[in-house]
């Protein structure tokens, strides 16, 4: 199609009608919203869940007469698509997917937009043949290939520039400011890198000669290595300001956190620095405030799993212990319980380090040791404001672990954390702690376990026979000869940044402290009650559950030996 391409106007709701993919009343709802707040009939249509987006795409491709392409079956050549800038790419919606060598192969949000059309032509300046997609591949894909790795060296280069200059630090109230310094862009372009990836945390590390820069991408660091080591400082004393943090104290580690909004996204930014030999490592946990909370059924429990747990939460005392190494979902499980408790009839106390979400009608206190606000203290005055459910951000010590379980003994439900590689060491670590046999014993309603395992690209997914030393590891492990079976690997490719792997998903081990567990804890009896909890007949140990995902190839055998042997 050359420049002058038309579309007649497309009554997108009688397309749909017609199509018999929604009914009158769903269209006249739609158009009330649209009359009331605006925006396209579509995007209503597919908000409202009366039509999904593909299907919405499936019927204007064939009314156009023009293809519709699922960009997550498509090869992508990113190479291609930056010959487009990305200005013109995100503001006209539009990829370059081919450059043929007569024309060129565009694919449109929106076909029948064409002012985007034109402009697109203009920079080109060739034919363009236009193919459908969807516009959530479409920000996605964008956000992948548009790396902002480019950027942050060039601001890194103009920062070191002008050092003295970036020193004018601008709006130190909070947020990351929009002064044209160029230490503020540098830290923006940072942030966006970071959330166009989805990291997690963001590792800023300056080292003898170099500045490094590491993000946590499902759960595994990656790296960008800036050869500017001397805008570190600068930097850091940039993320101190807008944390409130002291800027003179370079001695001691401080923590401190901050607001910023990015694309329309409210973060919660937790801040820690700390003093290493060539400077301050600062990490930046991000926590998204625009995410909604899931509840407990929205977790990816499996249903045997999630009928146990279920019950043991709505149970109106005793404690439920939460457990794992950082990083591996706790905070999100104990959020996704206390989602589902969370009611007008019961009163909910939360102690957090720090309150890493807002839940209306909880009542939530952050803990501050240097007030003498710790854990315990704040735990023996909450026993005492009447709450039907109290959530402890972690069992730290003797202490907090000693009133909790007192707690849970008198009419409480109890919920908390342990840094603890599985369900069956826990309940002993509570009284390696300090806590009394028959404290824990009466208590503890039961542990869960978790990790995060990565799930494989299903983009790049390959089939992989086992070797000859993954056989040995599983029979040895699991008592298990899958030699002939196939598993599925990840070969890397650019949607999953050559890792293999795109998002996460939990494993679960659950452990309920039924009478013979609870004699056991009684007698401190460690290896009566190891031997007891592998006989009890709803439990299995992560890897188990890891090689339930690895056998259907959403995981692979390398994320099982990980979490089986971690």
């Amino acid at each position: 199609m050359s420049s002058s391409h038309q579309f007649k106007k497309i009554r997108l709701g009688d397309l749909l009608l017609n199509a018999g993919l929604v009914n009158e009343l769903q269209i006249q709802t739609a158009l009330k919203i649209q009359e009331e707040n605006g925006g396209r009939l579509g995007d209503i249509l597919i908000a409202q869940k009366f039509v999904t987006e593909k299907e919405v795409a499936k019927v204007l491709s064939e009314q156009l007469k023009i293809p519709f392409i699922d960009l997550n079956n498509y090869a992508i050549n990113p190479e291609v698509i930056r010959k487009l800038p990305e200005k013109i790419t995100r503001k006209c919606k539009t990829l370059l997917l081919e450059q043929r060598e007569k024309d060129f192969l565009i694919g449109m949000v929106d076909p029948t937009d064409i002012v985007s059309y034109d402009e697109v032509y203009e920079n080109l300046q060739n034919t363009l043949n236009i193919a459908l997609i969807l516009e959530s591949d479409f920000n996605k894909l964008c956000d992948e290939v548009f790396r902002k790795t480019e950027e942050i060296s060039s601001l890194a280069a103009e920062l070191q520039g002008s050092i003295s200059a970036a020193i004018d630090f601008g709006d130190d109230t909070g947020s990351l400011g929009t002064e044209a310094v160029p230490v503020a862009k540098l830290l923006e372009s940072i942030f966006e890198d970071a959330l166009q990836v989805g990291a997690s945390d963001i590792h800023i590390e300056p080292d003898e000669h170099i500045l490094r820069i590491r993000q946590r991408v499902d759960g595994v660091l990656h790296e960008h290595i800036l050869p500017k080591k001397e805008i570190a400082p600068a930097l850091v004393i940039k993320i101190k300001l807008i944390s409130k943090l002291n800027i003179s104290e370079k001695r001691m580690p401080q923590d401190g956190r901050f607001q910023a909004i990015f694309k329309g996204k409210h973060i919660d930014v937790r801040v820690s620095t700390m003093p290493i030999r060539y400077g301050e490592s600062v990490v930046m946990r991000i926590l998204d405030q625009s995410s909604s909370i899931l509840r407990i059924n929205q977790l990816g429990i499996p249903e045997h799993l999630l009928e146990r747990i279920q019950y043991l939460i709505h149970r109106p005392n005793g404690m439920v212990l939460v457990t794992g190494p950082t990083g591996s979902g706790k905070t999100t499980t104990l959020y996704a319980a206390l989602s589902e408790l969370n009611s007008q009839e019961k009163k909910i106390i939360t102690i957090e380090d720090p309150v890493e979400y807002a839940i209306s009608r909880l009542n939530q206190v952050q803990v501050n040791a240097n007030i003498g606000l710790t854990f315990a203290a704040v735990l023996r005055s909450a026993v005492r404001q009447d709450p039907d459910i109290i959530m402890v951000g972690e069992m730290r010590d003797e202490e907090t672990v000693s009133i909790g379980l007192r707690a849970s003994m008198t009419g409480h439900l109890v919920l908390s954390t342990l840094h603890t590689n599985d369900s069956i060491s826990s309940a002993m670590r509570l009284i390696d702690m300090g806590a009394q046999g028959f404290l824990v014993a009466s208590g503890l309603r039961c542990i869960i376990a978790q990790r995060l395992i990565r799930k494989i690209c299903e983009h790049c997914k390959a089939d992989h026979k086992l070797t000859f030393t993954e056989q040995i590891w599983l029979k040895n492990l699991l008592q298990e000869d899958l030699g002939n079976h196939i598993f599925k690997i990840g070969r890397g490719c650019n949607r999953c940044n050559q890792t293999g792997y795109t998002g996460r998903t939990a494993i679960y081990e659950l452990l309920e402290i039924d009478p013979p567990l609870a004699e056991a804890l009684r007698r401190n009896d460690n290896q009566q009650f190891t031997e007891v909890a592998k006989l009890q007949k709803n439990f299995k140990p992560l890897a188990f559950s890891a090689l339930e995902y690895a056998k259907t190839g959403v995981s692979s055998i390398e994320e099982l030996l990980r979490v089986a042997v971690a």
